[in-house]
């Protein structure tokens, strides 16, 4: 697969004060608390209220649920429903926050309601419907006697579905965390925490534990009914938290360590005790005991998300969450491992066609990662999206034409082709907002939806490369300045030695969880490192089959000790980590199975020194971009200018900067970057300077070199040769002698020839060149220099082999 370049960060020490260090370690008795209140109080927690509740969760103060604004609306007309015996539906989402948002609404309003004859649940099929509310179902549930809908983690943009269910005579409740449409829907409420400003403690709930508010009002104002404490809820609210791509903060946080806890305390029950046998059943499937985030996001998570990605249904994950019955538990259990096992498989085929078809991409000069295959399934499209969009360090989108996707959405469409539509999922990376990039190209698709980093959408295929070109130049047009994009950055939290591995250490990082957005699990830059032992490995399922899935095991050392501490680096082979002393940055963990403590590799470089240093070239190269290194046509700088290659003029691909780098290697001098600017010329304007250069030559009858006309012009040879073309179609005479074009006007040119043929088929070409070189000399105008070494790097790895 094409990767960025890396660029490692690490982050400089910091001492905070006194008080902080004393109070952080107040909360961990026998520790010393240094690496801890370093991160906490780099991470921006700086208050001692806020760090106290932080990190004991005994201490935090949850908001009342009737903060969202239209609570009461909705817990009212549910308390008229239960009083009128009416049917009420839920309608959840097919991942691991709407199912178990799904599971906490048929746990929670089962005490307020008959499940099964005055409740149901509805949940889409992830391969032939889509995410929201959707006509088929509406008519489903309005047969069976439906007369209110309970959206979970869903439904806030679903306008037009909700207007549908109520000439039905279907009322709805929405609860959701996605993006509020400008327009309310004609709902009995929406409880949305996106009503709240960005501080508030409920701004951050997803799916799930709006869900759980809802419950949680509903048990204040009937106290009365339910037969299940509340707390009942908080381990599921715990997996779907965790599993979505939520910032853990406030009341999320909160939610999260106290739903942990809950988590891990029912599994360490007997296995005929757990009130949750599924739960219990998945932990011993993934070999993990519920009291780590990651037995969630590695463990529970990927095993519910796994079944709507390869079944499309995932209904079956709320009777795995919510049974009582261990020997159903049980049988669901295998079948949601095995999906997983089977997802794995599937993305790994994927990946591997991804990143045949990135080979034919300049990822130099793209923006926004758009690629589509009629084989694709659309179930593990987003997995794949998230890998190339970290690995390439762009946006992400792929799309699936599989038989034309003709899903349950289009074919009930009359607007629409139901041959004719492309599914699939996108991912963000460096801080830009997807949902909001996707929405600027709404009239070219048919549905979207999402977070800033996640978003799904479908379109006609014959739209897909209009989508591809639009979303590219919509963000090169804001002009984006940030040095990361396009740039794979690896960020080091500690600075730490081999022999500091281990559980003190540990248990400090420890308080820190639950990690997630806003809050990342520390990493630990280990300098002058090696690898012995190292083996590899394909996992296996649970019976034993073999999973085309690889995972390298090993052991790192350095000065500080001569024990080696274990390892595991997911997805890679044992030949790809370095034979000799490197740098690695890597993540604490602990291995409940195999009751060890150890690191799991995040990257890895040869050091410093070394021929082959990852990111780094022996070569120095120094940027000078937009210092004053000529007066007139004299050159000043002093011998530190004479002595260097100097790189004047804004390059428009990588062949030329490497043609540079040649000549600063064969020199053995520094290169120097000192371009300026681009000249922000628009296209119109460079085809009348080529008309009127191609006039002049007419009119004097002397001959150009195509150096002097590129240079007169400003454009490459290709563009310019896009230009004399169109020269010709405008009724100029262009002929090639030796190395120079003659140009000669006839006269049926007329004098219009800068305009006559705007915006038409041959000019529309140029002036799409014009566009593509300014972009390429505004990227290495603005390339970082670390992305600029890298590459130099390269250059020389590919001469050495």
């Amino acid at each position: 697969m094409g990767e960025a370049q890396t660029e490692w960060r690490i982050e400089q020490p910091v001492q905070p004060p006194e008080w902080f260090l004393e109070e952080v370690r107040r909360h961990a008795p026998g520790l010393s608390g240094n690496y801890a209140a370093m991160l906490l109080w780099q991470r921006g927690i700086r208050d001692r209220q806020e760090l106290v509740q932080f990190l004991n969760p005994q201490t935090f103060q949850p908001t009342s649920p009737f903060e969202f604004q239209e609570m009461h609306w909705a817990v009212q007309r549910l308390a008229q429903a239960r009083a009128r015996g009416e049917k009420v539906a839920i309608w959840g989402d097919f991942d691991a926050d709407g199912v178990t948002a799904t599971s906490v609404l048929w746990d929670g309003l089962g005490q307020f309601f008959d499940r099964h004859t005055h409740l149901t649940y509805f949940i889409p099929n992830r391969l032939t419907q889509s995410h929201g509310l959707n006509h088929g179902g509406i008519d489903q549930l309005a047969s069976s006697g439906t007369r209110l809908i309970v959206t979970c983690d869903t439904g806030s943009t679903n306008l037009e579905e909700i207007e549908y269910a109520r000439e039905l005579g279907i009322e709805t409740i929405v609860t959701d965390h996605h993006t509020l449409p400008t327009m309310r829907p004609p709902v009995v409420a929406i409880v949305n925490p996106r009503h709240f400003p960005e501080n508030h403690p409920l701004a951050t709930l997803s799916g799930v534990a709006v869900a759980y508010k809802l419950v949680e009002a509903l048990y204040q104002i009937m106290p009365e009914v339910p037969q299940e404490p509340l707390g009942a809820l908080l381990d599921l609210v715990a997996i779907g938290l965790i599993a979505d791509l939520v910032e853990l903060r406030g009341e999320s946080r909160y939610l999260a360590q106290v739903g942990i806890d809950r988590l891990h305390r029912e599994f360490k029950k007997p296995a005929t005790d757990r009130r949750r046998p599924g739960v219990g059943e998945l932990l011993d499937l993934c070999k993990r005991h519920g009291d780590r985030p990651t037995d969630i996001s590695f463990g529970i998570g990927p095993r519910i998300n796994a079944v709507s990605r390869i079944h499309g249904d995932a209904s079956f994950c709320v009777e795995l969450l919510t049974t009582r019955d261990r020997r159903r538990a049980q049988k669901l259990a295998l079948d949601t491992d095995l999906a997983n096992t089977r997802r794995k498989s599937v993305q790994k085929d994927v990946a591997k066609q991804v990143s045949q078809k990135l080979e034919d991409l300049d990822l130099s000069t793209t923006r926004v990662i758009v690629l589509d295959d009629p084989q694709w399934p659309a179930g593990v499209l987003g997995l794949v999206a998230g890998q190339v969009a970290q690995e390439c360090a762009l946006p992400t989108i792929l799309l699936t034409t599989e038989d034309s996707v003709k899903t349950q959405e289009n074919v009930n469409s009359p607007l629409l082709d139901p041959q004719a539509l492309a599914r699939g999922s996108a991912r963000s990376v460096n801080g830009i907002d997807l949902y909001e990039l996707v929405k600027e190209q709404a009239h070219l698709l048919h549905r979207f939806g999402g977070h800033p980093l996640a978003a799904g959408l479908s379109l006609p295929v014959e739209n897909i490369p209009l989508f591809t070109e639009a979303i590219n130049r919509h963000l090169r047009e804001q002009r984006w300045r940030n040095g990361d994009l396009g740039v794979q950055v690896v960020q080091a939290d500690l600075v730490c030695k081999v022999a500091q591995l281990g559980k003190p250490l540990f248990q400090e990082l420890k308080l820190l969880e639950p990690c997630g957005m806003g809050n990342p699990v520390p990493r630990i830059f280990i300098e002058n490192c090696r690898f012995q032992h190292v083996w590899h490995r394909n996992i296996k399922d649970f019976k034993g089959g073999k999973v085309q899935y690889i995972k390298t095991e090993f052991e790192i050392v350095d000065d500080s000790t001569g024990r080696g501490f274990p390892g595991v680096w997911w997805g890679h082979y044992k030949d790809e980590l370095p034979s000799d002393e490197c740098d690695a940055i890597v993540e604490l963990d602990s291995n409940s199975y195999n009751r060890r403590y150890e690191v799991r590799l995040i990257a890895v470089r040869r050091a410093a020194g070394s021929v082959a240093v990852s990111g780094e070239c022996p070569l120095e190269i120094v940027d000078w971009r937009g210092e004053e290194l000529w007066v007139g046509e004299e050159r000043v700088g002093g011998d530190e200018v004479d002595a260097a290659i100097v790189l004047s003029e804004c390059p428009r691909s990588w062949e030329e900067f490497h043609q540079w780098f040649g000549l600063a290697m064969e020199s053995g001098k520094t290169l120097a970057i000192a371009y300026s600017p681009p000249p922000p010329l628009a296209p119109l304007q460079i085809w009348q300077q080529l008309v009127g250069v191609a006039k002049y030559l007419s009119r004097t009858g002397q001959v150009a070199t195509r150096q002097q006309l590129r240079e007169k012009v400003g454009v490459s040879d290709r563009t310019l040769g896009l230009g004399l073309q169109t020269l010709e179609h405008l009724g100029f005479q262009i002929t090639a002698i030796a190395d120079g074009v003659q140009c000669v006007a006839t006269d049926d040119g007329g004098d219009d020839r800068e305009l006559s043929l705007y915006p038409s088929g041959e000019i529309a070409q140029f002036f799409a060149a014009v566009r593509e070189e300014q972009f390429r000399r505004e990227y290495f105008y603005s390339v970082p220099l670390s992305t600029l070494r890298a590459i130099a790097y390269s250059e020389i790895r590919d001469r050495a082999s």
